[in-house]
């Protein structure tokens, strides 16, 4: 007989509880393979709990797991043509959704189906008639046992592929702008706003004398856009010269969205009007994560101002962006705020 040693006992069981609890996701694309009118073109998307423990998955505006008119999708022709993306950007955090608990709860072998109209987030117009190719992210906020969220990638069993004819593009009628300045909004909101205008407009004016004097690395600079190169300076500086110009009290505010976790979204081609969630109310006027820095972050996503993405959201997420990929930092609408506010 073999007796084993208590510290190999110990080794042997640490290994058995690692094993046993594992964190797996699948995703898989599911639609129509002919598809003659835009209006038509709808794909669902399955994610399954592939593991043998059951996740709480958060609702992120980017992932599958949302029908937000987000940049979910990856489209794109055999002949590489792409259609334009012509619906939301949105100020998330998944610590405040988490908190809402904004989040699905998925037992191992459950799967939950998502409907998404791709008519609401992309224009066809351009890339025309053809076979397209559907993708979709796959990264997912898992919340964990601790209240940390971790990036969880889904391994991709299915994706698809459409021949689309006809109409080509949807007509948006709700989406011209408002010529109201507060609609939908309470006056304690309205108030809200005004000062948040004002935190923002100092904000701007800040960020651009600040980036305009960097000739060189600075640890304000580096924090958030990772290493110093003039063209990566250069299109950060744009972007703040762009938003400096901006006279935010012309600006629109639409005080109707209510999405756990989201500060605030815009229609990037929308220019000045901004959609204000429910984080933006119980967020400070100035700080981290402000109502101020939100009205720069969405600012920052309007095509004007340079188009920035939201590659990332959270202080921790920028500043690992920033070390693993500058190029993607300087286009980061969060990567911005966070420089700006300077927290």
């Amino acid at each position: 007989m073999t007796i084993l040693s208590t510290s190999t006992l110990l080794v042997l069981l640490t290994v058995a509880l690692s094993t046993s609890a594992l964190q797996r996701l699948s995703l898989k694309i599911d639609g129509p393979t002919s598809v003659d009118n835009i209006e038509n073109f709808t794909v669902t998307t399955t994610i399954t709990n592939t593991g043998d423990e059951t996740l709480k998955v958060l609702r992120d505006p980017l992932s599958p797991m949302s029908k937000l008119p987000a940049d979910t999708f990856a489209i794109s022709t055999d002949r590489g043509a792409k259609p334009l993306f012509n619906g939301i950007k949105v100020k998330y955090l998944p610590q405040l959704a988490a908190e809402a608990g904004a989040f699905t709860v998925l037992a191992p072998a459950q799967a939950i189906k998502i409907h998404h109209d791709l008519a609401e987030a992309y224009s066809f117009a351009r890339s025309g008639e053809g076979i397209y190719n559907i993708g979709a992210r796959n990264a997912f906020y898992v919340l964990q046992g601790d209240g940390s969220i971790q990036v969880l990638h889904a391994n991709v069993d299915r994706r698809h592929a459409a021949k689309l004819s006809g109409t080509l593009e949807k007509v948006h009628s709700s989406r011209i702008k408002s010529r109201a300045t507060f609609p939908n909004c309470s006056a304690s909101q309205q108030t809200a706003v005004k000062l948040a205008i004002t935190a923002a407009t100092n904000y701007a004016t800040s960020s651009f004398l600040t980036s305009s004097a960097e000739v060189a690395a600075t640890a304000r600079y580096t924090t958030w856009f990772g290493n110093y190169t003039a063209t990566r300076h250069d299109k950060v500086l744009s972007h703040f010269t762009a938003i400096h110009k901006n006279d935010f009290s012309t600006f629109v505010f639409n005080c109707k969205c209510s999405y756990p976790g989201a500060y605030a979204y815009v229609y990037p081609s929308i220019f000045g009007e901004i959609y204000l969630c429910d984080a933006f109310w119980k967020a400070p006027v100035t700080g981290r994560d402000s109502q101020g820095g939100t009205i720069i972050h969405e600012a920052s996503h309007f095509t004007n101002n340079g188009g920035t993405q939201d590659h990332t959201y959270g202080q921790s997420g920028c500043k690992q962006l920033a070390k693993d990929s500058p190029d993607s930092a300087v286009e980061n609408a969060d990567s911005h705020e966070y420089y700006t506010e300077n927290t």
